[in-house]
């Protein structure tokens, strides 16, 4: 049996930029893709801070060491630039491998930077 649990998770990134005329996705800085272990095109949830929306998206590669957090297409109206997100990827992983399987957190500072 499979199950699907957390393989990594940016934790408290900020929203820097909103472009509703844009093709749906998250723009994020490719370092911090990067220590997610995040692949463009992948499949995240989000989960904003601020008002409480969850919802999913995929991974567009943003500059690196940039800091880019950008919410495009019909997601740019679920956030605010300034707002706090976490964004979520899973993995499905056999259930007796699970207790040994270690998720990626990724702890940006209040510029979406690592330090």
């Amino acid at each position: 049996m499979y199950i699907e649990i957390l393989k990594s998770k940016i934790h408290r990134a900020k929203v820097t930029q909103a472009e509703l005329n844009y093709v749906g996705s998250i723009t994020i800085d490719e370092t911090l893709m990067n220590a997610a272990d995040l692949v463009e095109g992948e499949k995240v949830q989000i989960v904003n801070n601020n008002n409480g929306e969850r919802f999913e998206t995929y991974v567009i590669k943003g500059e690196a060491g940039s800091g880019v957090i950008c919410l495009n297409g019909a997601a740019a109206r679920k956030v605010q630039v300034g707002d706090i997100l976490i964004i979520i990827s899973y993995v499905s992983i056999k259930k007796k491998k699970a207790d040994k399987f270690k998720p990626l957190l990724v702890f940006p500072d209040e510029n979406n930077r690592l330090s």
